[in-house]
């Protein structure tokens, strides 16, 4: 519990820095993510359980990644990331999961995930800020990526990539588990020096 906590703390920090950095009232924040100004109070207080629709709203309208939001300081040059060291923060219906492993620094972040969708199984995602770029590789199995209504088929040892600023849907397929490494590259944001 208290590892939820800690979680939390900086979760309301980060939420917080990043709505001042960008010069947004909590009212306005609300508006613009969606959410309504109760939540993004009992956030900023650390208190509640914003689900990951929620935390992508705000990194986009942050123009930060997810990542940003939950991460406390960095700990050295090099970073290692074990999958089993991350709490997936999308669980489907029949065993998928999202993990986001890391997100490179700088002005143009890059959030790398690992994701397992099982074979029916999809996670739709709504459209994110202009200029967000997502790539799929699919290292085992195989997907259909859904952009603005278009079905893809996405097989082992083939990546696609797409503009991310549509309605987009990653659906396993096949007779096996799906597993893919995603990364989003995410613009400058507020600001950055570009």
């Amino acid at each position: 519990m208290a590892e939820t906590e800690a979680a939390l703390r900086t979760l309301a920090h980060n939420v917080r820095a990043a709505r001042t950095r960008a010069g947004l009232s909590l009212d306005e924040l609300g508006r613009r993510a969606k959410v309504s100004k109760g939540a993004l109070v009992g956030l900023e207080k650390a208190q509640g359980n914003p689900n990951f629709a929620t935390l992508v709203r705000l990194a986009d309208t942050l123009g930060v990644s997810v990542s940003a939001l939950m991460e406390g300081p960095a700990e050295g040059r090099v970073r290692v990331v074990s999958a089993d060291a991350v709490t997936p923060l999308w669980a489907g219906e029949r065993g998928g999961e999202a993990r986001l492993m890391l997100t490179t620094s700088g002005p143009s972040p890059v959030e790398v995930w690992r994701w397992k969708l099982e074979p029916g199984e999809e996670y739709p995602s709504h459209p994110h800020q202009r200029g967000v770029v997502e790539t799929v590789s699919v290292t085992a199995g195989e997907m259909v990526l859904v952009v603005d209504g278009i079905e893809h088929a996405v097989r082992a040892g083939q990546t696609a990539t797409f503009d991310g600023d549509a309605p987009h849907t990653y659906r396993g397929s096949g007779t096996e588990t799906c597993h893919l490494i995603m990364t989003v590259h995410i613009p400058p944001g507020p600001g950055s020096a570009n």
